[in-house]
């Protein structure tokens, strides 16, 4: 498969893809209608910030399964088109999460103790020792916005560097916070206690430009250090602070434009250090990310969970060996169901019982989902199939009990349009044949495969050769028959695999019959 780099990654991380077969094709200077065309037979596609990953872009791309972001900040990719075309969008948020802890570290130095100013003014020949008078972080009060990974690890260094640490991250618990040495605290109780802020949270439309005038008044005082990213920090309102002295001084790796323009406002003043988006830019992060999304793509292409997708359900990989059968024993229960209905959907319902119940089963959620949505001739995968049922009004419910009865682990997927309802179940036979088990209230032990026929009919003599000889009449041979009834008498239920498609004319021909309920033709291939 083909695998599109539009910026430069490490050599590791396109060794990887290579191992595994695929075709790479590097464009870093690809845009506008040369990047369309670069990208619309491509399998994969691997960014950093350089690229941006528009619907344009994501609607040209027909092939496309992923888009892997060779870092943490996804702001340059349209992850709501992504999810509406199918397409996983992941990052590698370990890859680099040191380096830019590290980074924020030393530029907490640099601002407490102006060690570039200091160094410039002595390569130009200046002794000025007594013109900077540093401050030690020692029983200062560090404030961090955004206890994420990179927050996290800059919390337990610069802890263990005698600083008491306050926190503002409103997707965190107390607790977790506390084991991490931190305070939770509101947004403005963390800059009123900060003498040093660090920031670390994503660019989004609630975060850009956060801290402007009013939040920079708060920090009176003290110094800010950002190798989040950009735009968060208002910057012309941060140089004014540090020019007429109400901050003691900020340091900034990120911009809201990049590179950042000559005529900035934070070029213009001392106390404010400036490096060039260097968070990332150790050999070792380098070598991770790239590797980290490498080895995504190649997940994702190999239709394996992706451990760091954002749009898309992710598993622990060490859980994914035990969830994986049930993965496709979900899906073919939700093409059944929904065959069997025949109709609108307005509710699934997913229930989970024994051992299965025990795991994470949020990819084979989403796998029974694209199972019951597929019939339906919508353009759906795992990806986008929960983002379906929330835009169709689809109500999805979950539900898990650890009690099976007759078997290890049972998977029953149901569908319902308000005035009647069809539940199938499914497991596994000696741990990787799948079997469907139940229909309705009928007990089958019917071989999911290709094409099958579920009739309903009354439990009579004769009943079961009238079908075969149906079939017959219209050369469709019948490969595997599974039969239940409710009582002697009443009424049956037969799964038969056959082995090309039931014409209407076959169907009509059954229906005919008073003893034949109802004859549903289901395809698990589409066809």
């Amino acid at each position: 498969m083909k695998v599109l780099v539009t910026d430069p990654i490490a050599d590791a991380g396109l060794d990887v893809l290579r191992d595994a077969g695929h075709e790479v094709e590097t464009g870093y200077e690809l845009e506008g209608e040369d990047l369309l065309e670069a990208v619309s037979d491509a399998h994969g596609l691997i960014v950093r910030s350089g690229t941006d990953v528009t619907a344009t872009v994501l609607e040209a791309a027909d092939e496309l399964a992923i888009v892997g972001r060779a870092g943490i900040g996804v702001d340059n990719i349209d992850i709501d088109a992504a999810t509406d075309e199918g397409v996983i969008v992941a990052n590698a948020p370990e890859g680099n999460v040191r380096a830019a802890a590290e980074h924020t570290v030393a530029m907490t130095f640099a601002t407490a103790r102006s060690i570039p100013q200091a160094h410039v003014r002595l390569k130009d020949g200046e002794w000025a020792k007594s013109d900077y008078l540093g401050a030690e972080l020692n029983g200062k009060t560090l404030g961090i916005v955004g206890l994420g990974r990179v927050g996290q690890e800059v919390a337990k260094k610069l802890d263990s560097l005698g600083m008491d640490v306050v926190a503002f991250d409103p997707y965190i618990s107390e607790d977790r916070a506390a084991r991490l040495g931190a305070e939770l605290v509101e947004f403005e109780a963390c800059l009123e206690r900060a003498d040093f802020l660090t920031i670390h949270t994503p660019l989004t439309p609630e975060t850009e430009g956060m801290i402007g005038e009013e939040e920079l008044d708060l920090l009176e005082g003290g110094h800010l250090v950002n190798v989040g990213r950009g735009g968060i920090v208002q910057e012309g309102a941060l140089a004014a602070k540090v020019e007429d002295g109400t901050l003691a001084g900020a340091a900034l790796d990120v911009f809201a434009e990049e590179p950042l323009p000559e005529n900035s406002p934070l070029l213009e003043y001392d106390g404010v250090v400036v490096t060039p988006h260097l968070g990332a830019s150790t050999e070792a992060a380098q070598e991770n990310v790239a590797t980290s999304t490498a080895e995504q793509v190649n997940a994702a292409l190999e239709s394996e969970p992706v451990t760091n997708a954002l749009n898309a359900p992710s598993i622990d990989e060490s859980a994914f060996p035990r969830v994986e059968p049930y993965i496709e024993i979900a899906e073919t229960a939700g093409k059944v169901a929904a065959q069997l209905l025949d109709g609108r959907i307005e509710a699934v319902e997913i229930t989970y019982e024994g051992e299965i119940a025990e795991e994470d089963v949020e990819f084979v959620t989403a796998s029974a989902l694209k199972g019951v949505f597929e019939p339906l001739e919508w353009q759906v995968n795992a990806v986008n199939a929960p983002q379906i049922a929330d835009d169709r009004g689809v109500d999805v419910t979950e539900s898990k009990t650890r009690q099976a009865e007759d078997f290890q682990s049972l998977i029953s997927v149901e569908v319902s349009n308000g005035d009647e309802q069809i539940a199938v179940d499914g497991t596994l036979f000696a741990g990787d044949d799948p079997r469907i088990v139940r229909i309705d209230d009928y007990r089958v032990d019917a071989i999911p495969h290709g094409k099958m026929v579920v009739t309903r009919n009354a439990d009579a003599p004769g009943v079961i050769g009238l079908i075969g000889s149906v079939m017959g009449e219209h050369d469709v041979n019948i490969a595997g028959m599974f039969n239940a009834r409710e009582a002697h008498g009443g009424e049956a239920l037969t799964v038969y695999n056959v082995d090309s498609q039931v014409p209407d004319e076959a169907k009509a021909e059954l229906n005919a019959d008073e003893r034949i309920i109802d004859v549903d033709y289901i395809t698990l291939n589409g066809q």
